[in-house]
Formats: structure tokens, C-alpha cells, sequence
């Protein structure tokens, strides 16, 4: 089993912060394709990075997660290369963990 994970930006990159109707999209596409979904969308997460040459940048991220028993890389990467497109980010992290269920 695996464990995805969707970091999402909250704001565009003028400031601007996303509909939530963005994110219920997204959470019913989520659902649709594996079932279930749990979205941190409550107290956003902080988000901190560093690019060569530029002082510290800062996002308040959203996570959503979903448990897939197959983890299919190339709908994933396709799938984030489409956020990436919508939400108008150079980059959004979508990462995976293999977990055991209890």
C-alpha cells in the first residue's frame, strides 16, 4: 500500500489566495479515481525553501493524501504536471510513502 501525498499551494503567485471550489475539484478527482481521500485543509502548513541566489520563499500549503494499493508513477507524474498547470506553480511536490497498514 501507499501513501500519496499532494502539496498544494493555497495562493497563486501574485498573492491571491485559490478558490476553494479549486480544491473541491481536486478532492472529487482524488475520490473518483482512488476512493477516498483525507485533505489537511484546516491549519495550512508551512512551506520554506531556498533558491540559488534568492532569500527564503514561503508557501501555506494544503496536503491531500490518498492510500493506493499500486503506485502508477506515470498517471502521478502526469496528474502533478496538471496541477502544476491549474494552479499556474513551477512546481508542486506530490510524493509517495509505502506503508503498512495495522
Amino acid at each position: 500500500m501507499h501513501l500519496v501525498q499532494i502539496l498544494l499551494p493555497t495562493y497563486d503567485n501574485e498573492g491571491m489566495a485559490i478558490p476553494r471550489e479549486v480544491f473541491h475539484a481536486i478532492g472529487n478527482e482524488l475520490v473518483a479515481r482512488f476512493g477516498g481521500l483525507t485533505a489537511h485543509t484546516r491549519a495550512p502548513a508551512e512551506g520554506l525553501w531556498v533558491a540559488p541566489g534568492q532569500d527564503a520563499q514561503r508557501d501555506d500549503i494544503a496536503v491531500f493524501e490518498v492510500m493506493a494499493p499500486i503506485l502508477e508513477e506515470d498517471w502521478w507524474s502526469q496528474y502533478r504536471k496538471g496541477l502544476e498547470k491549474r494552479l499556474f506553480q513551477e512546481s508542486i511536490v506530490v510524493r509517495s510513502h509505502e506503508i503498512k497498514l495495522l
